[in-house]
């Protein structure tokens, strides 16, 4: 019997193990810092990005977010949305090369937008809307460096680049995809958020009510489980049965 315990106990700990591993990656895949939608149109005009902050720490709240946007390939016509509580800082650039437009030759762009006042707090994300004329259409896709701050000082940096065929990098920059002129990809091809509004541009919730990643993660460390118990439960029939005396 205590060969069983034993086993017992191993499978237990490995259960265990295994899904804290599980749990501790779906809580880091939901705290990344994400724009969205994930794709638009080279050249879209009048859009909307929405950058979606969540709340990585639990015992401090996020109190600014800095978004900087790439001036080598401008978002020109930058507008900021209201935000209850917050309050928007926009910081432009003078360009090295000059956009020329149907209006003219554009020289000045957004280079930064700083939000502060407002408070995220731990198991909540924030959403802050940035409204655009016009979106390059001489480059495939735009990284938005971010800085997130919080109550106790600490500041995550998210402005690593993913390489092609590595893996994901712990703090990567926000990406937009920007796809061919015409194709059917863009704005449409992700899940719209909601409309700006008093009450959708402050939207707070939980991070990980919305990450599917993390749900999955959490079913599969269920059944992880469910098979250690089995394994248990077999390594316990099979000493009762060896134990039992010949007749």
């Amino acid at each position: 019997m205590s060969r069983v315990r034993i086993t017992l106990r191993r499978a237990g700990a490995v259960t265990a193990l295994t899904a804290a591993g599980l749990l501790a990656a779906a809580g880091a895949a939901s705290a990344h810092v994400t724009v969205h939608p994930e794709s638009y149109a080279k050249g879209a005009t009048d859009g909307l990005l929405t950058f979606r902050v969540p709340n990585e720490e639990d015992t401090a709240s996020t109190t600014k977010v800095q978004v900087f946007l790439p001036t080598d390939h401008p978002v020109l016509g930058v507008l900021v949305s209201p935000q209850d509580g917050w309050t928007p800082k926009v910081t432009t650039t003078k360009l090295k090369t000059p956009v020329k437009t149907d209006d003219g030759s554009i020289t000045d762009a957004v280079s930064e937008i700083t939000w502060t006042g407002g408070k995220i707090a731990a198991g909540q994300y924030e959403d802050f809307n940035v409204a655009f004329g016009q979106l390059p259409d001489d480059t495939d896709q735009l990284a938005f460096k971010a800085l997130q701050t919080y109550s106790d000082g600490k500041t995550v940096r998210w402005i690593e680049a993913a390489s092609s065929g590595d893996e994901e990098p712990e703090n990567p920059a926000p990406v937009l995809k920007l796809t061919a002129k015409g194709t059917d990809e863009g704005a449409s091809s992700t899940t719209p958020l909601p409309a700006t509004s008093k009450s959708s541009t402050g939207t707070k919730a939980t991070a990980s009510s919305s990450d599917s990643t993390a749900r999955g993660l959490g079913i599969a460390g269920l059944v992880v489980g469910v098979l250690g118990l089995g394994a248990a439960g077999f390594a316990l029939a099979r000493g009762r049965n060896g134990g039992t005396p010949a007749e």
